[in-house]
């Protein structure tokens, strides 16, 4: 009994159409399910801390000699940047880049926080109130605190020129370079925001 030639020309035809979408997905699934690789990228621009690590609940004593409430670090996003108090000229570029990026964020500002934690002696409060309303100053001494921040290649916390990302549960989470563009942080914030249901 012979099959039509039209017959087996049309099935190998199919065959060969169903190939054409099922071998590049099948490959695709055995590469990446099969350990084979894996893309290294994400979507971020800071460098992840993972596992996110949460910071302890304690009042810290604000530039003016009071105390913070213990939960200043939650509730809101907070961008974060740790230095001298005598706030160089790498810090100021760092608070000034964390003042317009939350000024970027238009409605959704009011869901971040920027902190300024010193070591020595603080601050410039002429620079502080004209330059950077809202900033919240805090001395960086409290030790359980202290231990939460990773160091990169061997230089101290305060030393690094580094802007931290805390998220309103008061996990640390992410961190940029020194070096990082300004708007790093608002494509991240951006994308974080729209995600998060809380802060």
């Amino acid at each position: 009994m012979s099959t039509d030639p039209a017959i087996l020309q049309s099935r190998r035809r199919l065959v060969l159409l169903a190939a054409l979408f099922l071998v590049p997905l099948l490959a695709a699934f055995l590469l990446y399910y099969g350990n084979l690789w894996r893309p290294q990228g994400g979507t971020n621009k800071g460098d992840l801390i993972t596992p996110a690590r949460p910071l302890p609940q304690a009042a810290l004593t604000l530039a003016d000699g009071t105390q913070s409430l213990p939960t200043v670090l939650q509730d809101k996003w907070s961008w974060i940047y740790i230095g001298d108090g005598q706030c160089d000229e790498r810090c100021r570029i760092a608070l000034a880049d964390m003042r317009q990026a939350r000024l970027l964020l238009t409605d959704k500002m009011d869901r971040v926080q920027r902190v300024f934690l010193f070591t020595g002696t603080c601050c410039d409060q002429a620079y502080i109130a004209a330059e950077q309303q809202g900033l919240i100053a805090a001395r960086f001494d409290n030790p359980q605190l202290v231990a939460q921040f990773p160091t990169y290649d061997g230089v101290p916390v305060e030393k690094a020129g580094r802007i931290y990302v805390v998220d309103p549960l008061g996990n640390l989470m992410m961190s940029y370079p020194a070096t990082a563009p300004a708007n790093w942080l608002i494509l991240d914030l951006k994308q974080l925001l729209k995600l998060s249901h809380i802060g």
